[in-house]
């Protein structure tokens, strides 16, 4: 009987979360410590900060500046145009099936990175693309007359764009449904025109939503390598690509400074994590 009680007592209900556990232990929390343990220890296994410092040279530096300057301006551009989307889908008055459409499709090409999204890229906006050609045989416009290259700052956020668009729409859209129809018949009650609803409710209360993700679209940038690589090879140093070098050891061929490397980059995204964890919690307040 005893026995039985105890049995009955286990905590069977935290097995279906086990899975999670190990693979988040074996693919997430060890690796994770690994990388930080290996940036503070040199080829003898000795602690040492060398590996740190050697983060302050100016090429490592500018390629981490950079990486923050390409994963900002895309993060920005993708939550314009993303909340833009979310809000004709949500607030626009358009047909219920369109989004339906407009979500199933942001989820798909969320996803959609690495050499894929290179190809279809180069595909569409390629000096023989498809929207290329249109432009130039429709509307006389040659965008590379005008200075446009696909291997430059400019050409790898039009890229990264593709993805942080939809990544927007998917995020973005519950916090828009979480805007109360009460809230905007209030407002309309006081005599408050369109533009100050928005301006004094409606934005106020999304803004920690559009905070967070923005920081999120961020992390989501910075640690893309795939696309960059697949577009620009090392022609354009950022901190993503200068870590692969380190691990194929073509480069500095020092293999505990690209721990640091891989640990200065897991420090960003962590902060940038964190404050879209902080934002995502104070937009909550607002649904509940």
């Amino acid at each position: 009987m005893r026995t039985s009680r105890l049995w009955r007592a286990l905590p069977w209900n935290g097995l279906g979360v086990l899975p999670f556990a190990l693979f988040a232990l074996l693919f997430l929390l060890l690796p994770t410590a690994n990388i930080v343990a290996g940036a503070f220890v040199d080829g003898s296994g000795d602690f040492t900060l060398v590996n740190i410092a050697n983060l302050f040279t100016p090429e490592i530096m500018n390629a981490f500046w950079l990486s923050i300057r390409l994963s900002f301006t895309s993060a920005l551009i993708g939550c314009a145009l993303g909340f833009a989307i979310a809000l004709a889908v949500v607030l626009g008055g358009l047909p219920a099936w369109v989004r339906g459409v407009v979500m199933t499709f942001s989820g798909v090409t969320s996803n959609f990175a690495g050499v894929p999204l290179a190809f279809a890229y180069v595909a569409t906006l390629g000096r023989v693309g498809f929207v290329t050609l249109l432009l130039r045989d429709w509307f006389g416009v040659n965008i590379y007359a005008l200075g446009f290259n696909m291997i430059s700052f400019w050409g790898l956020v039009a890229a990264y764009v593709f993805f942080q668009i939809p990544l927007m729409v998917l995020i973005i859209t519950p916090a828009i449904d979480g805007l109360k129809r009460e809230w905007r018949e209030a407002a309309e009650v006081l005599g408050a025109t369109g533009g100050q609803y928005w301006r004094m409710v409606a934005l106020p209360v999304l803004g920690p939503s559009l905070l967070g993700t923005l920081a999120l679209l961020f992390a989501n940038a910075f640690g893309a390598v795939a696309t960059a690589i697949a577009l620009t090879g090392s022609l354009l140093s950022i901190a993503p690509i200068l870590l692969f070098n380190q691990i194929r050891g073509d480069v500095l061929q020092d293999p505990h400074l690209g721990y640091a490397l891989a640990f200065a980059m897991i420090v960003i995204t962590g902060i940038s994590n964190g404050v879209y964890v902080v934002m995502r919690t104070r937009a909550e307040r607002w649904i509940k």
